[in-house]
């Protein structure tokens, strides 16, 4: 039987946005090496099927992905553990990206010290359009007291990084109670 959780609730949901310039899009490319002239080259990407240029998978997948963390450490300490990524959509220069999260199921593990959390979440553009889908599996530990050793918090990072890869692990911005 799952334990309660103990820092998340389940039900919760937290949404940012993003405003993408193409600028950016061009600057994020650069740095992932992403080299594909649909992300540099404005006259290309004109002619293309997109007719502009669009962001680099990485660039709304990575923003989504920190948008956890974010949240979650403002209050906690969390750990990416599993990310699910479906690129639905492609994402042109110049959307606005309204990022969501929802927690689907959490519960504590004393071995972890946290809640093993599980999140359902999307990505939609300035049209009412999903761009990405995502699920994920997070551990998010009760922030330490500021004069509280680092060793503790690390090993239960490094324990659950390790038990997430043996598989052991069970299938502001705004935020919302259920």
């Amino acid at each position: 039987m799952k334990a309660a959780p103990r820092v998340v609730t389940i039900g919760e949901s937290f949404s940012s946005t993003l405003k993408l310039s193409a600028d950016s899009v061009k600057l994020f490319a650069t740095l992932v090496n992403d080299m594909n002239p649909l992300h540099h080259d404005d006259a290309y990407a004109e002619q293309s099927r997109f007719g502009g240029l669009i962001a680099s998978g990485t660039q709304p997948t990575a923003h989504f992905m920190a948008l956890l963390a974010t949240h979650y450490s403002q209050y906690a300490q969390p750990l990416g553990l599993e990310f699910d990524i479906k690129l639905k959509k492609a994402v042109h220069a110049q959307d606005t990206l309204t990022m969501t999260w929802r927690v689907r199921d959490a519960w504590w593990k004393p071995s972890l010290n946290g809640d093993l959390t599980q999140l359902d979440g999307s990505v939609v553009n300035q049209h009412g359009e999903t761009v990405l889908l995502g699920a994920s599996t997070i551990l998010v530990m009760p922030k330490p007291a500021e004069d509280s050793v680092q060793g503790s918090t690390q090993q239960s990072a490094k324990e659950a990084v390790q038990e997430s890869a043996q598989g052991s692990v069970r299938e502001s911005p705004s935020r919302s109670k259920p």
